[in-house]
C-alpha cells in the first residue's frame, strides 16, 4: 500500500509540472489528456462512494456514474490551476473538489447505531447474512474506463495495519492474519466502514487508502485537525472491535 501511495505522489508531481505548462499554453485538450493520468484513483474513490450510497439505500442504482463527477474535475482543475501551488495542493484539490461534488448530489449517510450498539451480540450466521447482503448491495458494478485503468491502483486492499497500530493490538492482528486471507480482511473492513456515517468513513479512507496526512484531510473535509484525529481514532476503534467480535470471540 505504501508503495502504491508513493507512486501516486510521484505521478502527481510529474503531472502537476506538465499541467502548469499546458495551462500557460492555453491548451485545454492536452491539459485534459495529462490530467487523465491521475484520475484512476479518483475514479475508484468516487465508485466506492456511489456503491456505499446504493448499499445504504441513499441512491438508486444507475442514477449516477463515476464519470458524472470526474468529468467535472477537468473543468474545475483547468479553471483553478493558477491557484494551485504544487503537486500536494493539486492532490488535495482533486479530492476536495470531488467530495464537494458528491455531497451536493448524494443524501447524507447516517451512522448505524443499531449495528455498533449490538456488535457484541451477533452470532456467526447473523454476521454471515449481513456481510452477504452487503456483498450483493455494496460491491457495485462500476468498471474503470479502459483508458483510465491502472492495475497498480487496483491493489489497494485494507490491511490489519490500518486498524491495529499499538504493540498490544498487533498481537491480535497476528492471530487474525494467521486465519484470514487478505481479501477477507479487506472485505470485512469495507463492510464495517459502510455502517459508519460519511465523514468517519471518508476520513478513514483518505488516510489509509489515499495516503493523505491528517492536515491535508482537515483541508479536504474543511474541519479542524483535532476533529480529524478524533474521528480517525474512533473509526479505528470501531473496526478493531468488529474484528474481535467477529473472529476472535
Amino acid at each position: 500500500m505504501e508503495a502504491v501511495i508513493k507512486d501516486i505522489r510521484i505521478l502527481m508531481k510529474t503531472t502537476y509540472t506538465r499541467l502548469v505548462s499546458l495551462k500557460k499554453e492555453q491548451n485545454p485538450e492536452l491539459f485534459n489528456t495529462e490530467l487523465l493520468k491521475v484520475l484512476p484513483n479518483i475514479y475508484k474513490y468516487v465508485s466506492k462512494r456511489l456503491n456505499s450510497a446504493v448499499a445504504n439505500g441513499k441512491l438508486n442504482k444507475g442514477m449516477f456514474n463515476p464519470n458524472d463527477f470526474t468529468d467535472q474535475l477537468f473543468i474545475e482543475v483547468y479553471e483553478h490551476m493558477d491557484e494551485i501551488n504544487g503537486a500536494n495542493e493539486l492532490h488535495t484539490f482533486l479530492f476536495k473538489t470531488v467530495d464537494q461534488l458528491l455531497e451536493d448530489s448524494l443524501l447524507e449517510e447516517e451512522f448505524d447505531h443499531v449495528f455498533f450498539d449490538n456488535i457484541d451480540t451477533y452470532s456467526k450466521p447473523e454476521w454471515d447474512a449481513m456481510e452477504e447482503q452487503y456483498s450483493r448491495d455494496g460491491d457495485g458494478d462500476f468498471v474503470m474506463l479502459e483508458e483510465m485503468d491502472d492495475s497498480s491502483l487496483n491493489k489497494q486492499n485494507y490491511t490489519l495495519d490500518h486498524v491495529f497500530i499499538t504493540e498490544e493490538e498487533k498481537e491480535l492482528a497476528e492471530k487474525l492474519d494467521a486465519s484470514l486471507k487478505e481479501d477477507r480482511i479487506s472485505n470485512h473492513v469495507e463492510f464495517v466502514l459502510n455502517k459508519m456515517d460519511l465523514p468517519m468513513r471518508t476520513i478513514f479512507q483518505l488516510y489509509t487508502k489515499q495516503g493523505f496526512t491528517l492536515t491535508e484531510i482537515a483541508d479536504i473535509r474543511e474541519v479542524s485537525l483535532t476533529k480529524v484525529e478524533e474521528i480517525l481514532s474512533k473509526a479505528r476503534e470501531l473496526v478493531k472491535n468488529s474484528f474481535e467480535n467477529r473472529f476472535l470471540l
